[in-house]
């Protein structure tokens, strides 16, 4: 069995990640490819825990929600990622994973609430651990909550699953020069407005020296080729 380079990795799936080429809502064949995909990582033995975005269903900065009170439409846009959070524990079951959904918002019908010993637990039992709600708080981004749970999960690396295959120059799709960045400092995907995450999660992450790597989610094994240390996305690191 081939190595993994990272024992826990902290995956960061946007929730247009789980609409495939629809535009609206959860597409079934892709949700049950990333949880494949995820599997073929948890094989290889490595603890993996999730955060979940909501994009998919309802963003609170979303045109959608003009002319909402800011905090009561990131509410809605937290329950979205709930929603979410069962797709994925659902599809995950299909493929013979045991996925655990916990939740920043108590909703203790549908998930548990977020308990950072279970979690841990949970992660070493080889469950994946999908966290919902992002961080429980109005006008934080889901990239945010995706840097406090890394870092309150103990893991080796921020793995953002994106539409691109990496950090590029330029935009790839309107400049066909626009190069990919193997490696980036924090300091230098700061300076340079690169938008790897917000500048909050980016933040965090370099204050605490948590690498993070941009990939593809669309590219048919990516994950497993980074998680096994390949050159595959963008490694941003200290």
């Amino acid at each position: 069995m081939p190595q993994a380079a990272f024992k826990r990795i902290l995956l960061k799936l946007s929730g247009e990640a789980l609409m495939g080429e629809d535009s609206y809502g959860i597409n079934r064949a892709m949700i049950e490819r990333i949880c494949g995909e995820i599997a073929d990582v948890v094989n290889l033995g490595v603890e993996v825990g999730v955060v979940i975005g909501g994009g998919n269903i309802f963003r609170g900065v979303a045109p959608g929600a003009a002319g909402m009170d800011r905090a009561t439409a990131d509410y809605m846009g937290m329950l979205a990622t709930v929603m979410n959070a069962l797709a994925l524990q659902d599809a995950m079951r299909r493929v013979g994973l045991s996925g655990r959904v916990q939740s920043a918002l108590n909703i203790e019908q549908v998930a548990e609430p977020y308990i950072r010993g279970k979690a841990i637990r949970y992660l070493e039992e080889g469950k994946v651990v999908i966290f919902a709600a992002g961080t429980g708080n109005p006008f934080f981004t889901t990239d945010t909550a995706a840097a406090l749970r890394g870092m309150e999960m103990n893991v080796d690396i921020v793995l953002k699953a994106t539409k691109v295959d990496g950090v590029y120059t330029d935009d790839p799709k309107t400049n066909s020069k626009a190069t990919r960045y193997q490696q980036l400092t924090f300091d230098e995907a700061i300076v340079k407005n690169l938008k790897v995450m917000d500048a909050t999660a980016l933040t965090l992450c370099r204050d605490q020296k948590l690498p993070i790597c941009v990939f593809s989610i669309f590219k048919a094994g990516a994950l497993r080729r980074v998680v096994l240390g390949e050159d595959e996305g963008t490694r941003v690191h200290a």
